[in-house]
C-alpha cells in the first residue's frame, strides 16, 4: 500500500465509524441547536481527531525513524540502519505494516549510507595513506637535512671550544649542548613522523619504543601489558594500531591531566584489540575532538571498531579491535 492510500484509509476509517455513529445513535440536531446537543456534536468531533490522529502517528511512524536516524547518522559509526517495514524486527509501532512506498523509501535510504561509508572509507584511505607518505618525506627531509646540518654544527663547536681559550670555550660548549638538544628533539620528531623501528622490528617493538619515549618525556607511569605471541599483521593495520596508540597517549598527556596509563595489546585467535586507559579526569561523549575523529578515520581504514569509554572524572580508555581477517 503506498503512503496516499494508506492515510487515505486511516482517514477514510475515522469518517465512516463517525458516519455509522450519527447514523445509529439516537442524537438529533434541532434548529437552533440545543446546548446538550452541541456538547455532544463538539465531544464527537474531538472524539473523531484524537483517532485520526492516534492512526496517522500509528501509520507515519516508519517516516518518524526515518527522520531520527537521518538527522543523528554519523559515517564515522558505521552500521546504523533501519529494519524495513514487514522484516519481522519491528516494535509494535508500525514497522510491520505495509511495503510499497515506505519499504521502498527506507530500502534506498539504508543503500545510501552502504554506498556513503564504503565512500567514506575509501576516500579515508586515500588520504590517511597519502598523510603516511608526506609523514615519511618530511622525516626523510628532516634526517638528511636539519640532522646533518646540526651535526657538522656540533662538530665545528667541537673544534672551536677545543682550541678557544677559557671564557669562550666555556661559551662554545654552552652552545654544543643547545645544538645536541636540538638535535635529539629533531630526531624525537623523526622517530613521531616516521617509526622506522615499526618497518624494522615490527608492531610489538615500536609500541614498547613509543610507551618509553613517552614515559619518559611525560614522566607519567606507563604499564605495558602486550602478547607475545601476536600473529602477523598487514602492515596497514599495524600502522593503525601504532597510530591509534600513539594520539591516546598524546591525548593523554595534552588533555587528561594522568597519573598514570596502561596500554594492552591482546589477541583471542580472531581479534586484535589495543587498549589504551588513564586515570585522568576523562571526557564527555559529545565533545570528542578531532584526535578521537581521527581515531575513527583510521579504524575505518583497518575495518576496525573503535570505543570511547568515559565518564568525566573516571578516566578514558580507548579500544580498538580489529579483525585478524579482513574481508576485501
Amino acid at each position: 500500500m503506498s503512503l496516499f492510500w494508506r492515510i487515505f484509509g486511516l482517514n477514510a476509517m475515522v469518517l465512516g465509524i463517525a458516519t455509522a455513529l450519527l447514523l445509529w445513535a439516537p442524537v438529533t440536531v434541532s434548529v437552533p441547536v440545543l446546548l446538550t446537543e452541541a456538547v455532544v456534536l463538539v465531544g464527537g468531533l474531538a472524539v473523531m481527531l484524537v483517532a485520526n490522529a492516534a492512526l496517522l502517528r500509528w501509520g507515519l511512524a516508519p517516516l518518524g525513524r526515518l527522520a531520527g536516524l537521518m538527522s543523528t547518522v554519523d559515517l564515522l559509526h558505521p552500521g546504523q540502519r533501519l529494519p524495513l517495514p514487514g522484516s519481522g524486527s519491528g516494535s509494535g509501532d508500525g514497522s510491520t505494516s505495509g511495503g510499497g512506498e515506505m519499504t521502498e523509501l527506507i530500502g534506498t535510504f539504508n543503500a545510501m549510507l552502504d554506498r556513503l561509508e564504503h565512500e567514506r572509507a575509501t576516500s579515508s584511505a586515500r588520504v590517511l595513506l597519502a598523510q603516511e607518505a608526506e609523514r615519511r618525506r618530511m622525516a626523510q627531509e628532516l634526517h638528511d637535512e636539519v640532522g646533518q646540518s646540526l651535526t657538522a654544527v656540533l662538530l665545528v663547536l667541537g673544534r672551536a671550544a677545543s682550541a678557544a681559550d677559557a671564557p669562550l670555550r666555556e661559551e662554545l660548549e654552552q652552545a654544543r649542548e643547545v645544538t645536541r638538544d636540538s638535535l635529539d628533539e629533531v630526531r624525537r620528531l623523526v622517530r613521531r613522523l616516521r617509526p622506522g623501528v615499526l618497518d624494522d622490528l615490527g608492531l610489538l617493538s615500536a609500541l614498547s619504543s613509543l610507551t618509553r619515549d613517552f614515559a619518559t618525556h611525560s614522566g607519567l607511569s606507563v604499564v605495558r601489558r602486550f602478547d607475545k605471541d601476536l600473529p602477523g599483521l598487514e602492515r596497514e593495520i599495524e600502522l593503525v594500531l601504532y597510530r591509534v596508540a600513539q594520539e591516546s597517549l598524546t591525548n593523554a598527556v595534552r588533555h587528561a591531566d594522568a597519573r598514570r596509563i596502561e596500554v594492552s595489546l591482546l589477541h583471542d585467535g580472531e581479534t586484535v584489540v589495543l587498549e589504551v586507559a588513564d586515570d585522568g579526569r576523562g571526557i564527555a561523549a559529545a565533545h570528542e575532538g578531532a584526535g578521537i575523529r581521527g581515531m575513527r578515520e583510521r579504524a575505518l581504514l583497518a575495518g576496525a571498531a573503535l570505543q570511547v569509554i568515559s565518564t568525566p572524572g573516571t578516566g578514558t580508555r580507548i579500544r580498538l579491535a580489529t579483525p585478524l581477517a579482513r574481508e576485501p
